[in-house]
């Protein structure tokens, strides 16, 4: 694709920093001010505005260029719906240099893989979240009957 480039960089918190996937994008040819990002925004929730921008900005025969494809979606039907849309207006999608290739059986298999591992990440965080919940839950119940005196 001749083109243009448009980059897209996402972290999850506030207290995250943005640098390392800004320089991976300058570094795969996007320039400074086609850079779009969302700082605190979870890639499970598709209204980004970041996103949302970087999607507006890339016309047919452009590429969105993302540092990984977990800045880009964290479930299979949000990664598709992307580089679905993606596809039909023309655009490539770049994950961290790799081109994608929808056409081709072996890109549209990987790209597949890649958001299937995506979604399985958050599902794991999701998890071990609740599990230490539960942990913090069980030490703060049994630390509240000992002080009662009743432990």
């Amino acid at each position: 694709m001749s083109g243009l480039k448009a980059g897209y960089a996402r972290c999850s918190t506030d207290m995250q920093d943005l640098t390392a996937q800004k320089d991976i994008l300058l570094g795969l040819g996007v320039a400074e001010d086609r850079i779009f990002l969302d700082k605190g925004f979870t890639g499970t929730k598709r209204e980004r505005p970041g996103l949302d921008q970087a999607l507006a900005a890339v016309r047919a025969g452009d590429t969105l260029v993302v540092p990984k494809l977990d800045r880009l979606a964290r479930s299979v039907p949000d990664a598709r719906d992307i580089g679905d849309s993606l596809v039909t207006r023309g655009v490539a999608l770049s994950l961290g240099g790799q081109l994608y290739d929808p056409n081709d059986p072996m890109g549209k298999m990987f790209f597949n893989i890649l958001a299937t591992f995506a979604e399985f990440e958050v599902d794991l965080l999701r998890m071990r979240t609740r599990e230490g919940m539960a942990v913090a839950d069980s030490v703060a119940h049994f630390a509240a009957g000992c002080s009662s005196g009743r432990g």
